[in-house]
């Protein structure tokens, strides 16, 4: 779980910029968009072709 402890003098909005750099650096929104359950087609597609590469990569060795 992500949390920072803010400064006496820090103003919220750069507390703010730290926490969601640190949930990125994490990887949160990663599993969160991998775990959602309405998939756009878009990412449909990227994920369904990403996949594709790897299954070839992967028979051609």
């Amino acid at each position: 779980m992500t949390q920072i402890i803010r400064g006496e003098n820090e103003h919220i909005e750069s507390a703010l910029r730290r926490f969601k750099r640190q949930v990125s650096k994490a990887g949160i929104f990663y599993d969160m968009k991998k775990n959602r359950h309405f998939e756009t087609p878009i990412e449909k597609r990227k994920r369904k072709a990403l996949a594709k590469q790897r299954q070839r990569k992967r028979y051609s060795r």
